[in-house]
């Protein structure tokens, strides 16, 4: 599999650690940055470059996930989320990486390194990585409206205030 990992400087060292993990468990991993440390960069073209690359590359038929990192692992999902395509959910815990694939098939996982030891982030990360989606009716029917809202500011059947 594919992932793409975009980090801030607070996710720096975590990001380099993540890189060499999946990379010895046989996925081929993209870094969209920073390759170097700077105590003031801004973390959003760094996570919305993965966050594309992973809808790119899904298109195209690649299997291909996303990692993105930051202090908190907030504002880098909230940047994620902006790309069109994207499902990224924060993972602070075995449930919240498992549910985010099996039930909202997010396409990326955003993680706090400031909230997590770097054992405890590759474990997110692996069982984000290892849950398929459920492919349940009522999961696959509300991705379907988010996406539907997504392109069109209305959801079909469904009461949307503007």
């Amino acid at each position: 599999m594919r992932i793409h990992l975009g980090t801030d400087h607070a996710g720096l060292e975590f990001s380099q650690t993540i890189n060499e993990h999946l990379t010895a468990a046989g996925h081929e991993v993209v870094d969209h940055g920073p390759t170097s440390y700077d105590p003031i960069d801004d973390y959003p073209s760094f996570c919305i470059n993965a966050a594309h690359a992973v809808v790119v590359d899904q298109q195209a038929g690649v299997e291909a996930l996303g990692i993105v990192f930051g202090g908190s692992g907030n504002g880098e999902q909230i940047a994620a989320n902006k790309v069109k395509g994207v499902r990224a959910a924060l993972a602070w815990n075995e449930a919240t990486a498992k549910l985010a694939r099996e039930h909202n098939d997010a396409n990326v996982v955003a993680i706090g390194a400031r909230q997590h030891t770097v054992e405890e982030a590759i474990a997110l990360i692996d069982w984000f990585i290892a849950e398929p989606f459920s492919f349940e009716e009522r999961h696959v029917r509300r991705i379907a409206q988010l996406a539907e809202y997504e392109a069109t500011g209305d959801i079909a059947g469904h009461a949307v205030d503007k």
